[in-house]
């Protein structure tokens, strides 16, 4: 199929978005919005600070990604409708669960920031009242970003006239892309020094980001392996019932011109093209950053440049993902153009 740029870029910067959104939600739960150590309560995640910016740019992210997946309408005024087909439509379902989840979003953004202030000027008792709100506010967005990533992944899992998404890697590759590149996202925002984020939690975010992606390569390689593998699903033999007579052509093409079908669907990617392509991904998404991540480790002092280099290769190399899942799908309905395989 043609790889419109706008649904890739909504793909990679909502999947980022909501990753890091996640993990937010996440950090939250786990600590609440104050961190205790022996002395008493001290400021968290300074943790407001950092807490905030996390959800910040997991906002911009979010929200950039979604005007993105306007550019591909024909109408983008009127993508407003899509939201009243939430009962059978997973496109429809999406754009719900993303509008929700903007709402823990926000709030835990404006909880963070009132109980800083309780804090700064050393009124306890009401800050710890908050923690509750802001762990349950954080459960929320967990699910809420959990949620919207299922079903931006069960739109393309759910069509069955295109079998290199009917395929059950895709929906799982959708939620640890998301949870790998917000991760890398997680990261970068966490190294900055202004954030003072405790080394428990940018150790938590190194283990998570080696895990996701190592779990991300194996899962592609798995599914690149099975789709190369995997007899075509449909034939012009299968499609007419004409098999048993020996191989089915077209006697004359349908049309004497394109057509918006033969456009949007009828895009093929060579295999010699999509095998250094393949590498590109797998060496830029993940191997890369994880050896950023080893050097980080090893150098303490320039693990602000390394953590925003592995941001920058991570994504580049999920770009390139986005774009090879597109481009490599074909849909059935080329089989009545002339296609031999769909």
């Amino acid at each position: 199929m043609h790889p419109a740029l706008s649904v890739i870029f909504f793909t990679t910067l909502s999947g980022a978005g909501y990753g890091l959104w996640f993990l937010a939600g996440a950090s939250m739960l786990w600590q609440g919005a104050i961190l205790r150590s022996g002395s008493g309560v001290v400021s968290g995640p300074q943790v407001a600070l950092g807490a905030v910016m996390a959800l910040a740019f997991g906002l911009i992210l979010v929200t950039a990604g979604l005007f993105a997946s306007t550019a591909h309408l024909g109408q983008p005024l009127r993508a407003w409708r899509a939201f009243s087909q939430w009962r059978t439509s997973w496109l429809s379902r999406e754009g719900v669960a993303s509008l929700l989840t903007y709402v823990p979003a926000v709030a835990l953004v404006a909880i963070i920031l009132v109980q800083d202030q309780s804090l700064t000027h050393g009124d306890i008792d009401p800050a710890i009242r908050i923690d509750n709100y802001v762990r349950g506010c954080g459960a929320a967005l967990m699910l809420g970003c959990l949620v919207t990533v299922f079903c931006t992944a069960r739109i393309y899992s759910s069509l069955p006239t295109i079998a290199a998404w009917r395929h059950a890697l895709v929906t799982p590759g959708y939620l640890l892309l998301a949870l790998y590149s917000g991760a890398l996202w997680c990261w970068a925002l966490a190294v900055v020094p202004q954030f003072d984020v405790s080394a428990d939690l940018d150790m938590v975010l190194r283990v998570v980001i080696v895990v996701s992606a190592l779990a991300c390569a194996a899962l592609k390689l798995a599914y690149w392996k099975h789709i190369d593998e995997t007899p075509a699903a449909s034939t012009p033999e299968s499609a007419t019932g004409l098999g048993m007579h020996g191989k089915v052509r077209a006697f004359e093409r349908p049309h004497t011109e394109e057509n918006y079908l033969t456009k949007e669907m009828g895009f093929v990617l060579a295999r010699k093209h999509a095998a250094p392509l393949r590498a590109i991904a797998l060496l830029a998404g993940f191997g890369i950053p994880l050896a950023f991540l080893l050097l980080a480790a090893l150098v303490p002092a320039l693990k602000l440049l390394f953590a925003w280099a592995a941001l920058a290769c991570g994504s580049l190399g999920i770009f390139v993902e986005r774009w090879l899942f597109f481009a490599q799908a074909r849909h059935t309905v080329m089989l009545y153009y002339g296609a031999q395989r769909a």
